[in-house]
């Protein structure tokens, strides 16, 4: 595992380097061999607080936490606890259920969009700015799956391929905090 820790509004020390690399590499006991290539690490300090935040990128999950705390290394503990309850939640859920996905032709891997409009010149002297563009590589997934990954990231909406039809599907969650399906017309 490969660490990218960064720190604003402080210096990243070689202690608490160690004492991140130490924690985070715990989790890697839940993968076969398939741990992330790169950890991304930001530490934030603010005038009475700390915010941490982690991202593992790994083939079939993205795990991403932050966690705020008075004490850098109180956050850092439990931010690993996050992470950690993250994936046995998703082993417990994927193991649980017998994995019935079509063989897909392509090699498409990691699973998660976040779309963002494209902006012709019209609309940006209209006031409509992109001011991020993020692209992922789509994994082949059914719906449970894709609500389940939504769910551990904390979003609103997750675009996935789904595995039964290799079409482009949106789970979003509701406002009755039910969720809903959008499908690309084939």
């Amino acid at each position: 595992m490969r660490f990218n820790i960064r720190g604003e509004n402080l210096e990243v020390t070689d202690a608490l380097r160690d004492f991140i690399m130490k924690k985070v590499e715990k989790l890697e006991r839940y993968f076969d061999g398939s741990i992330a290539t790169e950890v991304q690490v930001k530490l934030n300090v603010y005038e009475k607080d700390t915010k941490v935040e982690i991202t593992i990128p790994l083939k079939s999950l993205l795990l991403r936490a932050e966690e705020q705390h008075v004490d850098m290394y109180a956050a850092i503990d439990l931010i690993v606890d996050k992470l950690e309850r993250q994936v046995r939640k998703y082993k417990t859920k994927v193991n649980r259920k017998p994995r019935q996905v079509k063989a897909v032709n392509k090699q498409i891997s990691s699973a998660v969009l976040l779309m963002e409009p494209e902006v012709d010149k019209e609309d940006q002297e209209e006031g409509i700015q992109v001011v991020r563009t993020k692209r992922f590589n789509l994994k082949p997934m059914d719906t449970e799956e894709a609500v389940l990954q939504m769910n551990m990231l904390g979003h609103q909406f997750f675009v996935f391929t789904n595995a039964e039809t290799s079409m482009t599907n949106i789970v979003y969650q509701r406002n009755d905090g039910k969720y809903g399906v959008i499908e690309q017309n084939k």
